[in-house]
C-alpha cells in the first residue's frame, strides 16, 4: 500500500504537536511505523488520505458499535447541529439520555453528564471521598481510568505500551494516596485493605479490563470487591466507559450481577461524539452541586450534539437483536482466528467478551497484568504490520481491545481470516 500522503502529514504534524498527534497510541510507536491519516469511513470500512480501506477493528476505541456513519446517527447529529452546537444550558436531550442510562442501569437513580471518561473517573473518586470522608483508593495493576493524576500509577492503554509505571508531573503527594492490587487477584485486596481499611474511600475497577488488552474478571473476584468495601465503608466504583452497553444493553454490571456503588460511563453513550458520564444512587449523587457541595462543572457537559447521538445509539440497541448478532459475529471471527493460528504452528491467545476481543503473542493465559506483560510485542507488531498491509486495521498497540461493530458482516470476517493467514505466512 502507498502511504505518501499519511507521510507527507505526518511529518507536518510532528512540527505543530507533540509526537505529531493528540493521544500518544495514535503515534504507531509500539508497532514501529509511523501513523495512518484517516480520510473517512463507513459501516465497518475506514478509508485513509492515500485512498487504501481498511476493514476496521478499532472502531474509535469502542464508541462505535454501530459501525461508522450510521444513517440514523448522522441524521440525528445534523439535526441538532441545525438547533444549535452548543448552549451551555440545559436542553431536553440531557433528560433523554440519562433517562435511558436509568432506566438500563438500575445502580444509577442519578446520573451526571461530562465530557470524557478520564472527567467521569476524576469526578466519581471526588464525590467517593466527599461521600465517605476518607482519602485512599485502591486501583489495580494494569487499568487504566483516564489520565488523571491520581490514576497514573501502573496505567494500562498507552503507558503500558510505553512501559511506563507512571508519569512526570505527578505530585508524589497525590498518587501516596493511590494503593495498587493485583487485578483478579483477592488476596492482594484483603492485603491492603488489612493495612489501610479505615482510610479507603472507594475501590475503583475496570470489570472488563480493557486497556491492558482485553482481560476478563472473575466474577469470585468482583463479588469478593463488593462484600470487601461493604464491610470497610468504602465505596466500589465500576468503571465501565469501555464496557457499558458493550457487552449487553446496560453495564456490564447486569450481565455479572454485582452491583457498584458507583458507575462511569463513555464511549457508546455518546454515539461517536465527546462524551462521558457518572451516577450512582440518589444518596450519593445528591451531594454532587448544586444539590450538594461537591464541586464538578463543565462548559460542554450535555452537549446537545452528543446527547442526540447518544439517545440515537442506544434506542437502536435496545429495540434490536444486536447484542446476540454481535455474540455470533464475534465467535465466528475469533474462532477463525484461533484455528488460522493452530494451522500456523504459532503461540497464541486469544481474549474475547461478547464483541471485544484481544490477541496476544504467548503460551500461556492472560488473565492478569503479570501475564499480559509477559506477552511477545514484538511479536503482536510485525503481525500488526503485516496485517495492515492487507487492509485490516488493529488497534496500532498491543496493550489495546479490538471492537466489533454491527456494521461488520460474514464478508468482512472472511476477508479478515484470509488476511491474517497470509500475513502468518510471512512471519512464521
Amino acid at each position: 500500500m502507498k502511504r505518501e500522503n499519511s507521510e507527507e502529514l505526518f511529518a507536518k504534524a510532528q512540527k505543530l504537536m507533540p509526537g505529531g498527534v493528540n493521544s500518544p497510541v495514535r503515534a504507531f510507536k509500539s508497532v514501529g511505523l509511523n501513523p495512518v491519516f484517516i480520510k473517512q469511513a463507513s459501516g465497518s470500512k475506514i478509508y485513509d488520505v492515500d485512498g487504501n480501506e481498511y476493514i476496521d477493528y478499532v472502531g474509535s476505541w469502542g464508541p462505535l458499535i454501530l459501525g461508522h456513519t450510521h444513517p440514523q446517527v448522522v441524521e440525528t447529529i445534523c439535526q441538532a447541529a441545525q438547533r444549535g452546537t452548543s448552549y451551555g444550558a440545559p436542553c431536553e436531550g440531557e433528560i433523554e439520555l440519562a433517562q435511558l442510562i436509568t432506566e438500563a442501569i438500575p445502580s444509577i437513580e442519578r446520573v451526571r453528564m461530562v465530557n470524557s471518561g478520564t472527567e467521569a473517573t476524576m469526578s466519581a473518586i471526588r464525590l467517593a471521598r466527599a461521600y465517605t470522608g476518607k482519602n485512599k483508593i485502591v486501583k489495580f495493576e494494569g487499568c487504566y481510568h483516564g489520565h488523571a493524576d491520581a490514576f497514573l500509577l501502573k496505567a494500562g492503554s498507552g503507558l503500558l505500551t510505553a512501559g511506563v509505571p507512571s508519569s512526570p508531573g505527578v505530585p508524589d503527594n497525590v498518587v501516596q494516596d493511590t494503593l495498587v492490587a493485583r487485578y483478579n487477584d483477592l488476596d492482594s485486596v484483603i492485603k491492603v485493605f488489612q493495612e489501610w481499611g479505615q482510610e479507603i474511600a472507594a475501590v475503583i475497577v475496570e470489570p472488563v479490563a480493557g486497556n491492558m488488552g482485553l482481560v476478563p474478571s472473575e466474577l469470585e473476584f468482583l463479588q469478593g470487591l463488593r462484600s470487601i468495601t461493604e464491610l470497610n465503608g468504602s465505596l466500589l466504583i465500576f468503571d465501565e466507559v469501555i464496557s457499558g452497553f458493550r457487552i449487553c444493553y446496560g453495564g456490564f454490571q447486569n450481565y455479572c450481577n454485582v452491583t457498584p456503588d458507583l458507575t462511569t460511563l463513555g464511549k457508546i453513550i455518546g454515539g461517536g461524539l465527546p462524551v462521558g458520564a457518572y451516577g450512582g444512587c440518589k444518596e450519593i449523587m445528591e451531594q454532587v452541586a448544586p444539590s450538594g457541595d461537591v464541586y464538578q462543572a463543565g462548559t460542554l457537559s450535555g452537549n446537545p450534539l452528543a446527547m442526540a447521538a447518544g439517545a440515537t445509539t442506544l434506542k437502536i440497541l435496545k429495540d434490536n437483536d444486536w447484542y446476540d448478532r454481535l455474540e455470533v459475529m464475534s465467535y465466528v471471527l475469533t474462532t477463525q482466528l484461533k484455528s488460522a493460528f493452530e494451522d500456523h504452528e504459532l503461540y497464541y491467545n486469544i481474549n474475547r467478551l461478547g464483541s471485544m476481543f484481544c490477541i496476544f503473542f504467548t503460551e500461556s493465559d492472560v488473565d492478569n497484568y503479570e501475564a499480559v506483560m509477559s506477552c511477545d510485542t514484538q511479536k503482536y507488531a510485525q503481525f500488526y504490520r503485516e496485517l495492515l498491509k492487507e487492509g485490516i486495521y488493529l488497534p496500532p498497540a498491543q496493550f489495546e481491545v479490538s471492537f466489533l461493530s454491527c456494521a461488520h458482516n460474514l464478508e468482512d470476517v472472511d476477508k479478515t481470516i484470509a488476511a491474517v493467514n497470509r500475513a502468518l505466512d510471512r512471519i512464521v
